[in-house]
């Protein structure tokens, strides 16, 4: 705690020290800089910023400074979908992948914290990203942090404190239950029952857990009803036209719902400080320096208690046993117990056996702990230098950045015995009669350190800007620039890396007409020399209706606008790995890969095996795209509307085309191919992004409505298959992200499993014996054989985001009273239910679902297949029986902030004063809601309440 305390002050420091040199810095008079309400005005798209009113498409913007004046939130990306078309929470247009930029360096946006943030820039489009080369082919999500502004120092503090609650728990069966089921179970399979009749009940009555054990992970006794969640944020600036300074400092903590052992101090904390800079050295030369530092630390309990929780049967062990059940009279236990190291509250000492010599609850208590440390320290750098003097309207600008992130972590691994007690019952009561120790408890307060990670991203660009104005017509601007960036990360060879070359062309005749032409010069070290550059070009062309006479004049239309795009960028980051155009060959020496020959004289000699071909041709994955956007405002801004139509399509998606070679190309064993990877699959993609916004005053109600929506679909155009036998194999011309599965036709009755013969009629399972109660599936090639050739094309999984995303945010100001309401709405996509939740068999964790098990008595009315002790291959496939649609609505959010009159603070030092409440991730509206909201392996979803206040000074 010293050192993080130390470093808060060196920080603190840091900042101060930094606004002071700004303000030595400024000139005695603070007028306003000219160029404020301009930047002001302006957004930023690739290498450059223009005004919102000039984008052509493929873009969208959101103002996050003003959006935390209504809708707090502490992750950067929070339901952006709800305000951008195009964005569906994970990807643009569908493409996974995009990059991410921190003021025009990569960098990861759960880093910046929103207060940090002016706006974000959203550049969908292959037009908007050209400039950026390869590493920004799938789109490009350019944060842009806070600047100082010219005038008074402000200083804006923000403070929130609120409670996670826990939206739902996974239904296991208690104990009791389970034992019943398991036997039923195994008389299922011919097997004789594991619990006796006297064992259930006893356990059902709940008379003495600790005897019959029925342990519930998810009970009071191990987790907590809500957690809490807090954050402070400080922000100061100011500065005049000379000199403008940006700092901001926060601490962000959030407890866990873990409420015994170790894991009651689990905490996640971190501390940022972000310094930015600007000067104008001169009235030609201005620069500016940014700095940040974030420090993370989480503390946790050792052991993965959620995985655990999945698979751990409740009768399996008893973690915690009272030592008021030790037999008085028995010396030997009471002797394990006065050495005993861990002695739970003093009154309890930890339950085991010879199967279970360690189990989850136990490492919690006695175990542990780990406390992982990541530091994040970035810089960045840059000028801008009028170059008038040389040419009117010509100027430089660069930038360098470096960024060092390390991350280790810390641990007390202890060991720790464990008691398998001796139940006797004496009188009636229940005794322990005598204890046997496992293993031993030794702590050797030894801090191990693991899990070493470093990361350093260099960054750099520069560029010559060209703007002109021809009698005010012909409006002409240019672009030359080179960029790229590198990252050395610890335990990767070759360095991600980016470099290209761009030309940016634009002109515009009377704010009529616009044309831009895009261009990129490519170069990636994952292809062979000779083929590692490439050109990527881009074409834009737009028109302003509104500036035409004819609605020019219009009271009605406000803002109209038209444009167009056609692109083809070439990008490397759909290859998978470097030297994949070179050949592979191996000596054969171990393993399944030994292939041996020998001499007459018996000498055995070692082979070579090829393993890959060589293709030196391999060239980069291609983005050919087409986008129409059209934008338009009407009624005085009472409705807005951006709607963009794409098509896309990814070529040259380099796998191993088997289908083009011979069979003999390659051998099974040894493993051995001569076959080479090539651009040969391709994919395709169309779609339409909308965004509306409605602005409508009503008596004293200022109301405002926004929607957004993507709609996209995707296709394998081309697609490297076998030559199949049946044509419902083939995936060539679906979905991208399609599911594939059986056709449940119910469950087998007795009658229909005596009658499989190997006909259509009465198929044959391949996936191993079936039994009535077991699921039955189509042969849909009729070939008298259930089998993975049966499969069919079932629905969409929405891998990239769903087809549809859709989100509308809400805001009514009643004067200092502002509701605001944001929900966001994915469909179309589906998933299979096939977690051990639901795929319950063997030894497994029972749980609710099983209740509808497949049996002699209900079999008209059974939800589920029959129970088994087996693996069960037959029931556990991929088939529609276990598919579910993944649609749905969320409520994400609700924030009702007041603004304290302004008179009120008329006198006082303070100049804002605001405080609200609100709810995060409130409700999910679906018809498979328990299913969505159901986390099994993770910790639960949870809903946030909130308080918070924003003080300005």
């Amino acid at each position: 705690m010293k050192h993080i305390i130390a470093r808060f002050i060196l920080c603190a420091m840091f900042a101060v020290t930094s606004i002071q040199f700004v303000k030595a810095q400024t000139l005695a008079n603070n007028e306003t800089d000219s160029l404020k309400n301009s930047r002001n005005a302006l957004v930023q798209v690739a290498y450059r910023k223009v005004p919102q009113s000039d984008l052509l498409g493929g873009i969208s913007v959101v103002n996050i400074e003003d959006l935390m004046k209504k809708n707090y939130t502490n992750y950067s990306l929070d339901n952006m979908q709800a305000y951008v078309g195009g964005w569906n929470g994970a990807s643009l247009w569908g493409m996974d992948g995009s990059l991410v930029l921190v003021d025009g360096v990569p960098r990861d946006a759960n880093n910046v914290d929103p207060s940090e943030i002016e706006h974000i820039s959203f550049l969908k489009s292959a037009s908007a990203v050209v400039l950026y080369g390869s590493r920004a082919s799938k789109g490009v999500v350019y944060i842009t942090t806070k600047r100082g502004k010219a005038g008074e120092s402000k200083v804006n503090v923000r403070a929130n404190t609120g409670f996670n609650v826990s939206k739902s728990y996974p239904k296991y069966l208690g104990a009791a239950e389970y034992m019943t089921l398991y036997n039923e179970a195994r008389a299922n399979d011919g097997l004789l029952p594991t619990y006796s009749a006297e064992q259930i009940y006893n356990t059902s009555t709940g008379k003495n857990p600790y005897r019959y054990t029925d342990v519930d992970f998810y009970s009071p006794d191990y987790l907590k009803k809500a957690y809490n969640q807090s954050d402070v944020t400080a922000e100061i600036s100011g500065g005049n036209q000379r000199a403008r300074y940006y700092t901001n400092l926060g601490y962000y903590n959030q407890g866990d719902l873990f409420n015994f052992g170790q894991a009651k101090k689990n905490n996640v904390n971190r501390f940022n400080i972000r310094g930015n800079i600007d000067l104008a050295i001169s009235d030609n030369i201005k620069a500016y320096v940014n700095a940040n530092a974030t420090f993370y630390n989480t503390r946790s309990a050792k052991g993965d208690y959620w995985a655990a929780a999945s698979t751990f049967r409740p009768d399996r062990v008893t973690p915690l046993i009272p030592l008021s059940y030790l037999d008085k009279n028995d010396a030997d236990s009471w002797n394990l117990m006065n050495n005993n190291s861990n002695i739970i509250d003093g009154k309890y000492f930890l339950g085991g056996s010879q199967i279970d010599q360690t189990n989850i609850l136990a490492d919690y208590y006695a175990g542990g702990y780990n406390q992982w440390t990541s530091r994040q320290f970035q810089f960045d750098t840059g000028m801008d230098i009028d170059l008038k003097g040389l040419l009117k309207g010509l100027s430089f600008h660069s930038m360098f950045a470096v960024d060092y992130a390390t991350a280790y972590s810390l641990s007390y691994n202890n060991s720790y015995a464990v008691y398998a007690p001796t139940w006797a019952n004496f009188n009636v009561t229940d005794v322990i009669g005598s204890l046997t120790k496992i293993n031993s408890d030794v702590k050797s307060g030894v801090q191990n350190v693991s899990g070493s990670s470093d990361k350093q991203t260099i960054a750099f660009s520069g560029q010559f800007n060209y703007e002109t104005s021809i009698n005010k017509t012909h409006n002409i601007s240019a672009i030359l620039m080179a960029a790229g960036f590198q990252q050395t990360q610890s335990t990767v060879y070759h360095r991600p890396s980016n470099a290209n070359l761009g030309l940016q062309l634009n002109y515009n005749y009377k704010n009529k007409y616009f044309a831009d032409l895009g261009s990129a010069l490519v170069h990636s070290a994952k292809l062979a020399p000779g083929h590692r550059n490439a050109f990527s070009p881009s074409v834009s062309l737009g028109w302003k209706l509104k500036n035409e006479d004819f609605l020019a004049n219009s009271s009605v239309v406000n803002d109209l606008s038209l444009s167009v795009s056609a692109s083809n960028l070439k990008e490397d980051l759909d290859i998978n790995d470097y030297y994949m155009y070179d050949g592979f060959y191996k000596n054969s020496t171990s393993g399944d890969e030994v292939a041996w020959w020998g001499w007459c004289d018996g000498a055995s000699e070692v082979s070579t095996q090829s393993k890959r071909g060589a293709n030196k041709d391999l060239d980069f994955v291609k983005r050919k795209e087409y986008a129409v956007t059209a934008k338009t405002s009407l009624w005085k801004n009472l409705i807005s509307a951006e709607v963009s139509f794409f098509t896309n399509k990814i070529e040259g998606l380099i796998v191993v085309p088997e289908s083009l070679y011979p069979s003999y190309f390659s051998t099974y064993y040894p493993r051995s191919s001569f076959m080479s990877y090539a651009n040969y699959n391709n994919q395709r993609r169309e779609g339409i992004d909308l965004k509306l916004n409605f602005n409508k005053r009503v008596g004293e109600v200022d109301l405002t409505l926004g929607i957004a929506a993507t709609y996209y679909q995707t296709k394998a155009t081309k697609l490297s298959e076998l030559n199949y036998e049946y044509n419902n194999m083939y995936r060539a011309n679906k979905p991208v992200d399609g599911l594939w599965g059986l056709k449940c036709q119910g469950f087998y009755s007795a009658d229909e499993v005596a009658a499989i013969d190997g006909t259509k009629e009465h198929p044959k399972q391949n996936f191993g014996t079936v039994k009535a109660g077991d699921l039955k599936y189509e042969d849909v090639t009729g070939d008298g054989i259930i089998d993975s050739k049966d499969q069919v094309y079932l629905g969409k999984g929405g891998w990239f985001g769903a087809p549809l995303t859709t989100g509308v945010n809400f805001t009514a100001k009643y004067k200092n009273l502002t509701l605001f309401a944001l929900g966001t709405g994915s469909f179309g996509a589906k998933a299979f239910k096939n977690s051990s939740y639901y795929w319950v068999y063997g030894n497994g964790k029972y749980s609710e679902v099983v209740r509808g098990r497949w049996t002699p008595e209900t079999a008209e009315t059974a939800t589920y297949p029959r129970l088994t002790t087996q693996s069960s291959p037959n029931n556990f496939q991929n088939s529609d029986f276990w598919m579910y649609k993944t649609d749905r609505f969320n409520l994400a959010k609700v924030q009702i902030t007041y603004d304290f009159p302004k008179k009120m603070l008329r006198n006082f030092f303070l100049h804002d004063i605001s405080a609200y409440v609100g709810g995060s991730n409130l409700l999910t509206i679906a018809k498979e809601r328990k299913v969505l909201e159901l986390n099994t392996t993770s910790a639960p979803q949870a809903r946030f309440y909130n308080v918070g206040f924003n003080v300005i000074f």
